[in-house]
């Protein structure tokens, strides 16, 4: 039932999308009439059906926002450190990517992973997983419950609970995407998880001003 939920959820955010004309591909830059540029992922620059700013503690109690991450192309990604495949498929392909973007280029990305699961992924292990695939990627965990609603509630992401065999053995389903920035702080990106690196490697050149070929 869980999973029937997330499919209908999954396939009502792209038909939203799709009815605010982020799926035409179509829409114009502000202030110019040059067309948008090749995304790979799904473009949803201007669309206002999406949270615009976050504030939610890291790993350290530190409330982050947009603010701290001036100037830096931001990747908001939504998981939970039990996830068994999508989460650390998608964790591993952004480091990869920003490996092959090169030192220099990689210090202007900023990966954030807000944990859907905070429940069991407590700050010492939040902050240990993300290390895990790259020292720069931070771990955001919201501090109650009412947080975690508000913030999937902003950026129209869906979680629930799915029980295993003991208290503890649950899985979370959970939107299988994330939201990427550009320098400026706008909302640009819709990404889909484990898609795999050249899209993230393209699209992220583009936001960063270089050549994505």
């Amino acid at each position: 039932m869980a999973h029937r939920t997330l499919a209908r959820f999954v396939r009502a955010t792209v038909v939203a999308l799709a009815a605010a004309g982020a799926l035409g591909g179509t829409l114009v830059l502000e202030g110019c009439g040059q067309q948008p540029p090749s995304f790979t992922n799904l473009d949803i620059t201007g669309n206002t059906q999406f949270g615009k700013d976050f504030a939610l503690p890291d790993t350290s109690g530190k409330t982050r926002t947009l603010a701290d991450f001036k100037g830096k192309v931001v990747v908001l990604f939504f998981g939970y450190t039990h996830c068994p495949d999508v989460c650390p498929t998608t964790m591993a392909e952004l480091s990869q990517a920003l490996q092959q973007l090169g030192p220099d280029a990689a210090k202007r990305v900023q990966v954030l992973f807000v944990s859907v699961d905070p429940e069991r992924d407590t700050p010492q292990i939040l902050s240990q997983y993300t290390a895990a695939f790259n020292p720069t990627f931070i771990g955001l965990r919201p501090a109650n419950e009412d947080q975690l609603k508000q913030v999937a509630k902003d950026f129209r992401v869906y979680y629930a609970k799915v029980p295993g065999n003991t208290p503890d053995s649950y899985t979370m389903d959970h939107t299988a995407a994330s939201y990427v920035f550009d320098t400026t702080g706008k909302l640009r990106l819709f990404a889909r998880d484990g898609q795999g690196v050249t899209p993230w490697l393209h699209d992220l050149k583009i936001l960063l001003g270089s050549n994505p070929d």
